[in-house]
C-alpha cells in the first residue's frame, strides 16, 4: 500500500490525476465471446481446439482462458495487441517450465505483426534477470518456432 500511495503522491505532483477510468471492454454477459474471438485473432482456432479435443472435465480450462485471459484481459484498452504478445511472451520466457506456452506466444507473436527480430531483443534485454538458462530456452524454442534462414 506504501508503494501505491506514493504512486499517487507522484501522479499528483505530475498534475495527473491517479483516478483513471477503467480500462474493462467486457462484462459478464459477453466477456466469453469477446475473448474467443480476441483469442481467434491472435492464435487461430487453439482454444476451439482445446474445447472441442478436452476430456469434458478438463474443458473448464479452455473456458478460463477464453473467459478470463482473453475475454478480461487481452480486450482491455492501454495496450495493443503487439505490445500485450510481447509482455506474455516475456513473462512466459521468465517464468520457465512452460515451453509448450512460449511456443504459442511466438507464433501469436508473428500472428499479431512482432518479428522474431522483437523477441530476440526481449531475450536479450532479459537475459540478466532471467539467467542463461531460461535465455537459452528461450533461443531454443525461437528457432524451433520460426527457424533462421542463412
Amino acid at each position: 500500500m506504501i508503494f501505491l500511495n506514493a504512486t499517487n503522491d507522484v501522479f499528483r505532483s505530475l498534475g495527473l490525476d491517479e483516478k483513471q477510468a477503467g480500462q474493462s471492454t467486457t462484462d459478464p454477459d459477453n466477456r466469453y465471446e469477446n475473448g474467443l474471438k480476441t483469442v481467434r485473432g491472435i492464435a487461430g482456432d487453439s482454444v476451439d481446439k482445446m474445447l472441442k479435443n478436452a476430456p469434458k472435465n478438463q474443458q473448464h480450462f479452455a473456458k478460463f482462458l477464453a473467459d478470463n485471459c482473453f475475454g478480461d484481459y487481452y480486450t482491455r484498452n492501454g495496450l495493443d495487441v503487439q505490445t500485450r504478445e510481447k509482455l506474455t511472451f516475456s513473462m512466459l520466457i521468465s517464468l520457465g517450465g512452460a515451453d509448450p506456452q512460449v511456443k504459442g506466444h511466438i507464433a501469436a507473436n508473428t500472428n499479431v505483426g512482432n518479428s522474431k527480430q522483437d523477441l530476440l531483443d526481449i531475450v536479450t534485454v532479459l537475459l540478466p534477470f532471467i539467467g542463461y538458462p531460461r535465455t537459452l530456452t528461450a533461443i531454443n524454442l525461437l528457432n524451433e518456432v520460426i527457424p533462421e534462414t542463412k
